[in-house]
């Protein structure tokens, strides 16, 4: 039962609200009942009752605390690059989902286009169902180039990076391209949300 509103929301193991984020978990031939709340939101939080119809009434309350999904950049937040070289962002959304999240890259306040006559820009993307990393990469990087690089998942904050094309120039720390031979500095935007899942037991 949730408590702000009195709500029943399931009953043995049938669920009663019209919200299929919510359902009850019974393994067979055990005493656990365990209410799932999946993709879970700001507005869950609150305390949740389970209740054992015994004589006398059984019960125990949960108080489920939801987080917003924050984004944490590991690394420096600023990336330089030697001009000519290859530009190589990966973000991590590091969030348990069905399906898993997606993830737009913007320059500036414009999606990259990967389709642009410039040409050399490719994005490598794994899902699966604990997470989705994207990988962004631009050869031959250019002076027009820098600028504020944002990873914008579907379901959590983005977080962004700041690229700086040099042209001569020397920073101990630079990702660097030269032949076949491909040297990086690469950095990793881990977003995590908290993703909350409220069990109460009762034997």
């Amino acid at each position: 039962m949730r408590k702000r509103d009195l709500h029943i929301l399931t009953s043995s193991i049938h669920t009663y609200t019209g919200d299929g984020r919510f359902s009850v978990i019974h393994p067979e031939h055990s005493d656990d009942w365990d209410l799932r709340i999946e993709y879970v939101q700001k507005r869950d939080a609150g305390v949740y009752e389970c209740q054992v119809n015994t004589e006398p009434k059984i019960n125990m309350a949960v108080m489920l605390n939801v987080e917003d999904a924050q984004a944490s950049i590991w690394g420096s937040q600023d990336v330089y690059v030697k001009k000519g070289s290859t530009i190589s962002l990966t973000c991590s959304v590091n969030v348990h989902s069905t399906p898993p999240s997606s993830v737009l890259w913007y320059h500036g306040s414009s999606v990259v286009d990967f389709d642009s006559q410039r040409g050399g820009i490719s994005l490598e993307t794994e899902k699966t169902e604990s997470g989705t990393t994207s990988k962004l990469l631009i050869t031959k990087a250019s002076l027009t180039d820098s600028g504020n690089y944002t990873c914008v998942p579907s379901n959590a904050t983005p977080a962004s990076v700041s690229v700086h094309v040099l042209n001569g120039e020397h920073p101990a720390a630079m990702q660097t391209s030269k032949g076949n031979h491909y040297e990086a500095t690469t950095i990793t935007v881990t977003m995590m949300i908290i993703y909350g899942i409220v069990t109460v037991f009762t034997r």
